[in-house]
């Protein structure tokens, strides 16, 4: 038998691993990061009307937060209304979120004022859906300013709901007041406001 040499391993262990190395599975270059889908973009279905938003949503919200904190006086004495169990104050927690959301449905493209053909409830006091169309096409960016200043009036009836202190939402209900009469002075009933009636924007009544 010959003898096997130092270069006869070396040759040998090469095919060995030149076997291997062929037999061995080939990788492949790691696929590319898929690229996110697309969002769609979001399709709003403004079915509610700006009344009706008022009416279902923001009204009795701001009702059941003001009337939650409040001082009655009656023969019978005084009554310090106030929420005190953990559900009241979760039942007035729900209501300032309801509020707060709302302010964006009211400020939506494409919601309407009123449904085609709805008069004033109050005609001579009230502005008609058409005259606050109007008012509010021709400077929208007031429009939206109100409904934040109320949205941000809820945010502090918020906070003030989240720390179950009483006396602060009493306060935030004030601002919640006054943003919401800002508001209505410029598009529902301003027709005594000596401001708008000096602009001229809307009819004077007789």
């Amino acid at each position: 038998m010959r003898p096997i040499t130092f270069w006869g391993l070396c040759v040998a262990g090469g095919a060995v691993i030149l076997a291997v190395a062929c037999s061995a599975p080939q990788q492949t270059a790691a696929p590319a990061a898929a690229k996110p889908a697309e969002t769609a973009a979001a399709e709003f279905r403004t079915t509610a009307t700006i009344k009706d938003i008022m009416d279902s949503v923001v009204d009795p919200s701001a009702d059941y937060m003001w009337e939650s904190v409040a001082t009655i006086v009656t023969k019978k004495g005084t009554e310090e209304r106030r929420p005190r169990t953990d559900m009241e104050w979760k039942e007035v927690r729900r209501r300032a979120i309801a509020m707060i959301e709302g302010t964006n449905l009211l400020i939506m493209d494409g919601r309407l004022v009123a449904k085609p053909g709805e008069k004033s409830e109050n005609p001579g006091i009230e502005l008609g859906p058409e005259e606050i169309k109007a008012v509010i096409d021709a400077d929208r960016a007031s429009f939206i300013k109100f409904a934040h200043g109320l949205h941000d009036a809820g945010v502090k009836a918020l906070a003030a709901i989240d720390k179950k202190d009483a006396d602060a939402l009493s306060d935030a209900g004030e601002t919640i007041d006054e943003a919401c009469e800002q508001c209505h002075l410029k598009y529902w009933y301003p027709l005594n406001t000596p401001d708008v009636l000096k602009k001229g924007s809307v009819r004077k009544t007789s």
